[in-house]
């Protein structure tokens, strides 16, 4: 199966759950990803559009978490690893396969950022009844990461204010 056969198929499902909560009463409230392991929740009145993963064009003198730019739909948009950017460390190099399963993750226009994060890989919709608790972000945390929520299978989920993010300063120096 091609990856855009499978991108679209993911999308008619992802719609599909949208309708059904939407009839259903029941709101999805995140987005749930994975970057580097790491499980976390894009508020979805944060989140923009889901891209494939497309040719980046790097830009010199920038941080290892800046890949670069790209167009998307059209529209220029800086693309950030995340899992590089929260973690603070170097480059993480993906192979074209890892590449090829990972998801671009635009933010709303709303924010007034032309950017895409990243990541590694999609969970879908999750609502606060997925999950079993919750916690406010540990001390010391990023000023964009939200509370913890564990799900019912003891998983710990953060989420991420991707306003925050996109106001955080550090998030908006790309230059070295």
């Amino acid at each position: 199966m091609s990856s855009k056969q499978a991108l679209r198929e993911f999308q008619s499902r992802l719609a599909e759950r949208l309708q059904s909560a939407r009839t259903s009463g029941v709101a999805a409230s995140w987005l749930a990803v994975e970057a580097r392991g790491r499980r976390l929740l894009f508020p979805l009145s944060h989140a923009g559009e889901i891209f494939p993963w497309t040719d980046v064009q790097s830009v010199p003198y920038t941080h290892d978490w800046f890949l670069g730019v790209a167009n998307l739909r059209g529209g220029l948009h800086s693309i950030v690893d995340l899992a590089a950017f929260v973690e603070s460390r170097g480059p993480i190099r993906r192979t074209e396969l890892e590449l090829g399963q990972s998801r671009l993750i635009a933010l709303n226009p709303m924010l007034e950022t032309s950017c895409a994060l990243l990541v590694d890989g999609l969970h879908g919709l999750r609502t606060v009844e997925s999950f079993a608790s919750s916690a406010p972000a540990p001390d010391g945390a990023p000023s964009y990461f939200g509370h913890t929520y564990t799900d019912m299978d003891g998983v710990q989920w953060q989420e991420v204010n991707l306003q925050a993010l996109s106001q955080h300063q550090p998030f908006l120096v790309i230059g070295v």
